[in-house]
């Protein structure tokens, strides 16, 4: 399968799974939750609280690892699995734009000093549970 076939499979997984799991590392060990994704081309964001683990592990070690799809019973789930490095954005137009309402039960609006943002930039990402297993590289490690 060509690069731009694979890309495009990956954008609508990731069109189609919002929610999916981080996974960080915390003392040498990994450390995984849920978390809603947006996505602008393959470059994801999240929200969350700037007081949790994950921004600590975060700051410590940027590398995470991000599962989306496979949501039904996983015999034929195309799922992708990404590595990257993720950052942490508190700019004012960053988390004006990925506000919604959605976020309300856990901040009081885009101006919430505990609401930031984590921008992760993926490295490879790797298409699963498909005839043709692929794997789509957007940087060098």
């Amino acid at each position: 399968m060509e690069q731009q076939q694979i890309k495009s499979k990956i954008e609508k997984i990731m069109d189609d799974h919002q929610i999916g799991t981080l996974a960080t590392v915390e003392n040498n060990r990994p450390y995984s939750r849920y978390m809603t994704f947006f996505h602008n081309e393959l470059i994801l964001y999240t929200a969350t609280n700037r007081n949790t683990h994950k921004v600590d592990d975060i700051k410590d070690n940027p590398h995470v690892h991000i599962l989306l799809g496979y949501t039904y019973d996983g015999t034929h789930d195309e799922y992708i699995e990404i590595e990257g490095v993720a950052s942490i954005h508190n700019e004012d137009s960053m988390k004006e734009k990925l506000w919604n309402s959605h976020l309300e039960p856990w901040f009081d609006g885009p101006e919430d000093p505990n609401y930031t943002i984590l921008k992760i930039e993926p490295s490879e990402i790797r298409l699963k549970n498909t005839t043709n297993p692929s794997v789509f590289h957007l940087q060098q490690n």
